[in-house]
C-alpha cells in the first residue's frame, strides 16, 4: 500500500474519516485508472468529482470541440474554452481542481476498432456519450475485458443510470436492456435538456464509481434507476440477464 504524503491526507480528509472508505478506500482510488467516454453534459461532473475525490489517473474520449451552446450545462467548459478540443478544455480543468491525477486525452471518435487499445489498465469504464453505437460498442468491450460499465443518459427532463459488471455472473449487459435495432438516438441540441439533470446524473455517474474502485456501500449493479425531474421523483427497475442476449450469453450464469 503507497504511502499518502501529508498534502493527500489533508485533501482527502473528509473522504478518508468515513469507516467505508479510510486509508485502504482512499489508496484505491489513488492507484485507479478509469476511462469517461464524453466529456459533455454527464462528463463534466464526472470528470471534476472523480479529479476531485482523488482517482490517480483519468483517460478522456471525445472528438467534439467546445460550443457555445455547450456551457449551459457541461459545466467543465468555459467562455475560453470556445473552439478547443472538449478533452483538453476537460484536462486543464481537472488540473485545476487536482494537480495529482494524472490525465490521458484522446480527440477521436470511438469505434469498436480503436476502443481497445485505449483500456490498457482500465479498471472503470464510464459511459457518459448520447450515441447507441458508442454505447454498444463501450457494453461489447466492457464484457469482453471484465471491466464493469457505468452508464448514464439524461434528456429533456428525464435521466437514468445503471451499472453493468460483468465480473458478476448476475450482471446484465447494455445489450440486455436495449436492442441494437433502436433507432431512439436522441441529443441534447435535438430535444433540449434542463442543466442541472446532467449535473445529478453524472454525479450519480461519479458517486458509483467510486462506490466500485473503493469498494464501499451497495452498488447499481443489475439495478436501473430512473429520475424525472419534473416530478422530482426516482423509481428503479431490476434488471435480468438476457439468456439470448449477443454480448453477453456466453458467459456462466449464477
Amino acid at each position: 500500500m503507497r504511502e499518502m504524503n501529508d498534502d493527500q491526507l489533508l485533501r482527502y480528509s473528509r473522504q478518508i474519516m468515513l469507516p467505508g472508505v479510510d486509508i485502504e478506500g482512499q489508496t484505491a482510488l489513488l492507484d485507479a485508472r478509469v476511462m469517461i467516454v464524453g466529456l459533455g453534459g454527464l462528463g463534466a461532473p464526472v470528470a471534476m468529482y472523480l479529479a476531485a475525490a482523488g482517482v490517480g489517473a483519468l483517460v478522456l474520449v471525445d472528438d467534439d470541440v467546445v460550443e457555445l451552446s455547450n456551457l449551459q450545462r457541461q459545466v467543465i467548459h468555459h467562455t475560453g474554452d470556445i473552439g478547443q478540443s472538449k478533452v483538453a478544455s476537460a484536462a486543464a480543468s481537472i488540473k485545476a481542481i487536482n494537480p495529482d491525477v494524472a490525465v490521458t486525452t484522446h480527440c477521436l471518435r470511438l469505434s469498436a476498432a480503436n476502443l481497445t487499445p485505449l483500456l490498457d489498465g482500465v479498471q472503470v469504464l464510464l459511459d457518459c456519450s448520447d450515441n447507441f453505437a458508442i454505447r454498444f460498442a463501450l457494453n461489447a468491450a466492457a464484457v469482453a475485458h471484465q471491466i464493469p460499465l457505468v452508464s448514464g443518459a439524461a434528456i429533456r427532463l428525464e435521466g437514468q443510470v445503471a451499472v453493468f459488471d460483468s465480473r458478476d455472473p448476475s450482471s446484465p449487459c447494455y445489450r440486455c436492456l436495449y436492442d441494437e435495432q433502436n433507432d431512439e438516438n436522441l441529443s441534447c441540441s435535438e430535444s433540449g435538456v434542463l442543466a442541472p439533470l446532467v449535473g445529478v446524473i453524472g454525479s450519480m455517474q461519479a458517486l458509483e464509481t467510486i462506490k466500485l474502485l473503493a469498494g464501499i456501500g451497495d452498488g447499481l449493479t443489475g439495478r436501473l434507476q430512473l429520475y424525472d425531474a419534473r416530478k422530482s421523483a426516482w423509481r428503479e427497475m431490476r434488471l435480468p440477464r438476457d439468456p439470448d442476449c449477443p454480448v453477453c450469453k456466453d458467459r456462466a450464469y449464477q
